[in-house]
Formats: structure tokens, sequence, C-alpha cells
């Protein structure tokens, strides 16, 4: 039984870290852009709508503080294992240290579902945004290509959003220093649109639109929660670039507590505006901000907002694929994955083959799916990490207390354990089908972990986790 929980010390990971060929560029105001690139996306600019519309109404300013308390909870805990295990992987690494290979596999396999899924449902929402920009100039996409089989007026396949994933998979390839520039230009982009929405929206709320502020119940208000948590997802993504920070110790929790506190502010603002200037039942569609700048009658304002919006939608895309081949990277150097999708490019020291995959992979779920589906998948898989990542700071404390630790966690184990407490209060505030899909893919993984990877992982086989998988030159 304890081969089954065999771990890897602390020591070995630090050196894999030291050892990584992926280059150190990101200072910790480079991390927090990331951060707020990967947070602010489909969640704030699109279900936000959709959880006011049919969970929680104007309640739902309440509903991203549940969630930002969840996320605050474990983004604490997350800002402590990654200033003790400078390395890629974010919670899957952090579990192998903590919990074990077993346990790391799964959260390992749950964080692949979470980015896959995500950066999939923002692929949607950049083409749904699109659309709505070509239309100002007259051009419309046929219906049938922007929609898959299993939306609700079925198409063919969602052609941008799909397209859209192999763009960003060819600028990841070309380096992360590149695709940094880009995401910041697309992160201020989207801050000064979402600043402009809430500062020109603000002169026209009408409070009676805030009333009643509970048409749902209390209830809404935690399973509103549980849809607009998505828009949370992506402080963790920071702690997947922890082997390429110039500083990760110090960095990597600046840049994750950071970018959620600024987020945090943001979306309440926002939420407060959007419910304020139309009634909260209007909201339920794929662009509800820009539906709310109609009642100001200020068409620069709306068409300002759907070009920062798709360029913020960019910059997920960016965060969230960057943040998968990450995890894909270390899983293959760990040997659970196959080998070859942690070979490094020859020049531009990038995972290029698995980030082809990523986008492949990514692609095909957002030409077919629709929107909801795909956030709903992505959160319960999101909440399990965060648990998992709040049990691992309790075991290293108890198991490792005399660790060097550049950032340690406030309030252990009250944190912890709240944070464990209310993300597993989100999870079975989901729907019964969105758990038993997310069941369903973890028995898969464990099917895949015992007939192919524990026989073939670096622990099981006795190899060095020291050095990645370098191409031949």
């Amino acid at each position: 039984m304890q081969d089954l929980f065999r771990r890897k010390s602390l020591e070995s990971l630090i050196r894999a870290g030291a050892n990584s060929p992926l280059k150190r560029v990101l200072g910790k105001w480079g991390l927090t852009s990331f951060g707020i690139g990967s947070i602010i996306g489909s969640g704030i600019f699109v279900l936000t709508g959709t959880a006011a519309a049919t969970h929680a109404g104007p309640a739902i300013m309440l509903s991203f503080v549940v969630a930002a308390i969840a996320c605050g909870f474990a983004g604490l805990c997350y800002a402590e294992l990654a200033s003790m295990i400078p390395v890629a992987g974010s919670a899957y690494t952090y579990a192998y240290a903590t919990l074990g290979e077993l346990i790391a596999w799964i959260i390992g396999w749950d964080l692949l579902l979470e980015y896959a899924i995500g950066n999939s449902a923002v692929a949607v929402s950049w083409g749904e945004h699109l659309a709505k920009i070509l239309e100002g100039f007259g051009i419309v996409i046929p219906h049938m290509f922007l929609a898959g089989p299993w939306h609700d007026v079925p198409g063919i396949i969602n052609v941008p959003a799909a397209a859209i994933c192999f763009v960003v998979s060819w600028l990841l390839v070309r380096g992360v220093k590149e695709s940094t520039q880009a995401n910041n230009f697309f992160v201020v982009l989207k801050l000064i649109v979402i600043v402009m929405f809430i500062v020109l929206g603000s002169f026209w709320v009408a409070p009676t639109n805030w009333v009643p502020f509970f048409p749902f119940g209390q209830r809404g208000i935690l399973t509103g929660a549980g849809l607009v948590f998505f828009a949370y997802i992506g402080f963790d993504a920071v702690s997947t670039a922890t082997e390429e920070a110039i500083n990760p110790a110090k960095d990597v929790p600046f840049g994750i507590l950071m970018s959620l506190a600024v987020c945090t502010i943001l979306y309440i603002a926002v939420a407060a505006v959007m419910t304020g200037l139309v009634p909260y039942h209007m909201l339920n569609n794929a662009t509800p901000m820009a539906t709310a700048l109609e009642v100001t009658g200020q068409h620069w304002a709306k068409a300002l907002y759907l070009v920062g919006a798709t360029a913020g939608l960019t910059s997920v895309l960016l965060v969230f694929s960057l943040g998968q081949t990450r995890i894909l990277y270390t899983m293959a150097r760990d040997g659970l994955l196959p080998r070859f999708m942690s070979r490094v490019h020859p020049k531009y020291s990038t995972p290029h083959i698995n980030t082809w995959v990523v986008g492949a992979i990514t692609a095909v779920g957002a030409g077919l799916f629709k929107i909801d589906i795909l956030a709903e998948m992505c959160n319960i898989g999101t909440l399990f990490a965060f648990v998992l990542v709040c049990v691992g700071v309790l075991v290293l404390r108890a198991r490792s207390p005399e660790a060097i630790r550049g950032f340690r966690c406030p309030g252990v184990p009250a944190v912890p354990i709240a944070g464990i407490v209310m993300c597993s209060v989100l999870i079975y505030n989901e729907s019964y089908a969105t758990q038993l899909r997310f069941l369903v893919w973890l028995v898969v993984g464990l099917v895949v972990y015992f007939a192919y990877s524990r026989s073939r992982s670096v622990l099981g086989t006795g190899k060095t986790i020291e050095g990645p998988d370098l191409p031949s030159h």
C-alpha cells in the first residue's frame, strides 16, 4: 500500500526546477499580468449575465464575493506551495510532494480537464464576440459555422473558436517572452474596457433594477457562485509558469495574490453596474455587457467593448494554454505521460509538441460544444484541485515544518480548512450531470494510470527526474 502512494522528495523537485531548460524571463509584474490575463475572460464577459439571469439576480454581486473568498483561501495555499516548490505543474507537482504519486496523477488528470475545457469555453466566447464585431461591418458568419452539434440550435462546427486555438498554439511555440508581450498588450486593453464599462455605466444605473435583490433566494447566491467561479479560474495558472519565473519564491506568490485581488474588485463593480443598467433577466445571452451598454445609447462604447473583450479573451487563451502545456510537460518528464510530450524545441525552448496537441484538443472542444457545459466541467475540476492544494499545505506543515518557505500561508490550519470546506460546498452545489461527468473523467484517469502510467513513472522505474527529455539536434 505504501508503494501506491510513493512520493517525490522536495529536494528532487527543487533540483528538477533548477535544471529546467525553460527560460526564466517572468518577473512579479509579468506574472501578475499573466494572472489577470487568465482570470478576466469569459467568466466576466459572458457567464456573469447567465448567472444573474438564471440563478442569482442582482445578488450576483454576493456570488462573486463568495467565490472570491473560496479562491482567496486556496490562493494563499497556492502561494505557500509555489514558494516552496519552484517547479512547473501547479497543484500536480504539489500533490506529488505531499500526497503521493496516485493523488498527483488524479490531480494532474483533473487539471488537464480544467485547462482544456476552460480554454475551449473561452474560445467559444471569443468566437461569439468576433461574430458581433464582424456584424458591425456587415459580415455575417452562417450559423452552421458558429455552432457545434451540441448547441441549443445545432450547427456543424464553430470555426472561429477552433481557429483561435491553433493561432494561440503557434504563438506559444514561438516563446514565452513573445507570448508575454502579446498578453501584456491584451491585458491593458481589456482593463481599459472594463474600467470604461464601470465608469460610463455608473451614470445610467437605475437602483430599481436591483429590486428584488434575491429573486432566487439565498441558495441562488451559492448556485451563482458555483457558475461565476469560472471567472476566477486562472490565478493558479501563475504557478504553472514557476520554472520561467526569475525569482519564483517571491514573484509567484505576489503574482497569484495580486492578480486575484485586482480581479475581485473589478468583478464586484462590473456585476453591480451590469445589473443596475438593465433588469437581470435580460442578461442571459452571449454578450451581456454589450446588452447592458445599449441602454446608454453610446454605440461607440459598445463597439469598443466588443473589441476589448475579444482581445481580453485572447489573453485568457494564451495563459490557459501555457498552463496546460506546462502541466503536460511536467507529467511527461515524470514518466506519467509519453516522453515526447516533454520535448523542448531546440530554437524556441518551448514544449512545442504538447503545445500543438493542446491546440488540437481545445479546438475540438471549442468547435463542438456550447459554453455553459464547458464552464461547469471546468469549475468542478478546478474546485477539486483547490481542495487538494489546501490539503497539501496541511500535510507539508506537519511533515516538513523546517522546509524553507518564501511565503507562509497565514492562519494555518484554519485557512486551509476553510478553503477545503468552501470549495467542497461549491462542488456539492454543482448539477448532478456535471458531478457525474466529472466522476466518469476520474474513473477513466485511474484506468490510464494503472494500465500505463504507473509502470512507466520516474519513481516506478528509478530513473532520475533532474533533466528534461531534450530533442535530438
